[in-house]
């Protein structure tokens, strides 16, 4: 509705709040395209999986749903939808989009009222408009600006019922037709993950409007235990028909995973936009919805991400968003981001941090909306395997003026990064090598910023952690990127056979069982007690480093090379304790067995003067680097050279 002076009552003058409005004004006539539908819980949700849809803190009883979309509100009760999946983000739209409102279409009947608030920046909330109603089936539409919101803010409705209420559907709506429907293609990749992956593409078809949507769904299988022979694989064929295309081809990693879905959909369909997904994930499938609508209004041609909440705590919203920072050359939460918030615990009206529009660099590949005019122009991932593709792709898309958004509503449910150590396994040679090709291409500092200094503390680190292994992984990163650009497409295929086996020449690469396999620890209680104690200012942190790194060179009791000093849960195995043993079990990050960290001397004395040398190198060397990375890229992410790499490596389509 137009914005007036007006108030109800004796109240001050709220310019945000309007008049009540006339049933001519409420007609259902304003609304045109469809961006968000608004979504009753799952009939199993918990009670804290139903605060990403429904607010029912005031309500005496839950809302009784009828499928997603419809629900009765009982006599009695007052139920909002400031919640994460139903809220409007208006500063979003605001900031990114062409429309100058959004009209808000309810269809109610029973005896209620029906307001519309919306938040600041700040997350202070307002009062803007509403109406009441009794009797039958009736459309209202609340015709919304989106003006106040430039640097952040919701729409949001409550509805408050005087006799049992029903919502017969809800959904946000723009007030004009997009300039162009997107044909939108999925791209699923795997590694045999295959229930997974066909889990979700399940979820793709089992929602008619979703399914109607698609012009392509691309699975890229890459494991020896195949999407065709999984239970469930006859239902989606039969749902998707030809718009099924099922891709086996060797282990590629994420990005070359990712890249054939790509090169599916961009080379073999008319496709205008592919979703990257993730195999591992739950989805809400309304969010694909929302990202092709967003893509369908944005200003210009833009990159359209899906932010993660935790599988294994459903209420999580895990990541907001993230940038790289350009001194370190590493990933990070984006400013002003709130991270693994649980709305469980704490509703959208109550977290001030949740309306501040967050800008990104980059969205993660669990769920990304990428349209074909910036793989036109940017091209296609790096051939890096797994790590880093997702966020340089980000940076190369934002330096050619094509911004990411990571949109909220939009979201997969995903396991945390909490849950995983792949910083420090095999994968860590991917986290270093692949860092160093992004900082290639886009570092803004000559000889790096601070990025090799991080990585020499980082060294350092894992190496009185006793993770001898991490660091050669490191040491073979290194050697890799100074090799520079030309091997990353040969190498591609064996390069995690090679990573593996590097990691098991070490005993922390090797993971056992149960620490119950070896003799029990030998460190009395009463020391280790002592030893465990964490240092907490300044002098004490020194004095205990250097402690540990004198310890570090010394030489090792051969008795604690049989027998374990201590053995420390995951959590527990921290610098200032293991730097100071000769030994430990240290059980994995997956609570699934353990490794049985042993103290080397030798090794750690060859080991630090090899990271200084060769970090040494690379930083004195880095212009020269950038410019043999910049000089090969065009080649690197060429549509027509992973092409070429496909025919090569050899593939079938199903």
């Amino acid at each position: 509705m137009t914005t007036t002076e007006a108030q109800l009552g004796d109240a001050p003058v709220n310019p945000d709040a309007v008049s009540e409005p006339a049933a001519t004004d409420l007609a259902p006539d304003k609304g045109v395209t469809l961006l968000q539908r608004v979504l009753m819980p799952r009939p199993a949700d918990q009670l804290k999986v139903r605060s990403l849809y429904l607010d029912e803190e005031h309500s005496p009883a839950r809302v009784r749903q009828d499928g997603r979309h419809s629900g009765v509100i009982a006599a009695g009760s007052e139920v909002s939808f400031a919640t994460y999946f139903n809220a409007f983000p208006a500063s979003y739209w605001r900031r990114w989009s062409v429309l100058g409102s959004v009209v808000l279409r309810v269809t109610v009947s029973g005896t209620c009222r029906v307001d519309v608030h919306r938040s600041k920046a700040d997350g202070e909330s307002m009062h803007v408009t509403g109406v009441s109603h009794q009797g039958d089936a009736r459309t209202l539409e609340f015709d919304l600006d989106l003006a106040p919101f430039i640097d952040g803010g919701w729409y949001w409705f409550d509805v408050t019922a005087e006799s049992d209420t029903v919502i017969h559907e809800a959904g946000w709506y723009a007030p004009q037709a997009p300039a162009e429907e997107p044909r939108l293609a999925v791209g699923i990749c795997t590694y045999n993950r295959p229930v997974d992956a066909l889990a979700a593409a399940r979820a793709l078809v089992q929602d008619p409007a979703v399914l109607e949507r698609l012009a392509l769904v691309t699975i890229a299988d890459q494991g020896n235990l195949h999407v065709k022979d999984t239970a469930g694989y006859d239902e989606v064929k039969a749902a998707l028909g030809d718009r099924l295309r099922v891709v086996e081809q060797p282990n590629l990693g994420g990005s070359g995973g990712f890249a054939r879905t790509m090169h599916e959909a961009f080379t073999r369909s008319d496709a205008t936009h592919v979703v990257l997904l993730d195999d591992d994930i739950m989805i809400e499938s309304d969010s694909l919805l929302r990202a092709r609508a967003f893509a369908a209004y944005t200003k210009s041609p833009m990159i359209v991400g899906g932010q993660m909440l935790a599988l294994q705590n459903r209420s999580v919203l895990h990541s907001m968003g993230e940038i790289v920072d350009r001194e370190t050359f590493f990933w990070t939460n984006a400013p002003n981001t709130e991270y693994h918030h649980d709305f469980g615990e704490e509703s959208l009206r109550e977290s001030p941090d949740l309306h501040r529009r967050i800008d990104v660099d980059y969205n993660g590949w669990w769920m990304c909306l990428i349209p074909r005019t910036v793989a036109d122009s940017i091209g296609m991932p790096l051939p890096v395997f797994i790590k880093w593709d997702d966020a340089e792709y980000g940076l190369r898309a934002f330096a050619s003026g094509f911004p990411t958004a990571s949109l909220p509503g939009t979201a997969i449910w995903h396991l945390s990064w909490g849950d995983k150590d792949d910083a420090s396994d095999w994968q860590a040679y991917y986290h270093i090598r692949n860092r160093l090709v992004a900082a290639a291409l886009h570092s803004p500092h000559k000889h790096g910023g601070k990025l090799f200094r991080e990585m020499l503390k980082a060294d350092l680190k894992f190496l009185i952690n006793l993770q001898y292994s991490t660091v050669e992984l490191h040491h073979l990163a290194y050697r890799d990127f100074l090799a520079g650009p030309e091997g990353l497409f040969q190498g591609m295929p064996q390069s995690v056979v090679r990573a593996r086996e590097v990691r098991a020449t070490h005993a922390d690469g090797q993971v056992l069982p149960s620490s119950a396999d070896l003799p029990l620890p030998s460190m009395p209680t009463a020391k280790a007690v002592r030893f465990r104690r964490i240092p907490v200012n300044p002098l004490t942190i020194g004095k205990t480093l250097i402690s540990g790194l004198v310890h570090n060179v010394r030489p090792v009791d051969p008795q604690n090379l049989e027998t374990p000093q201590l053995s420390l849960a995951f959590q527990d195995a921290r610098w200032f304790l293991l730097s100071r043993l000769d030994s430990a079990t240290v059980g994995t990050a997956d609570g699934r067995g353990i490794t049985f960290r042993r103290r080397d001397p030798a090794t750690f004395r060859r080991m630090v003067a090899t990271s200084a040398q060769l970090l040494r190198r690379m930083s004195q060397d880095f212009p020269e680097l950038q410019r043999r990375y910049q000089d090969a890229a065009g080649e690197l992410t060429s549509m027509e050279r992973w092409g070429e790499a496909f025919e090569e490596w050899g593939y079938q389509r199903v």
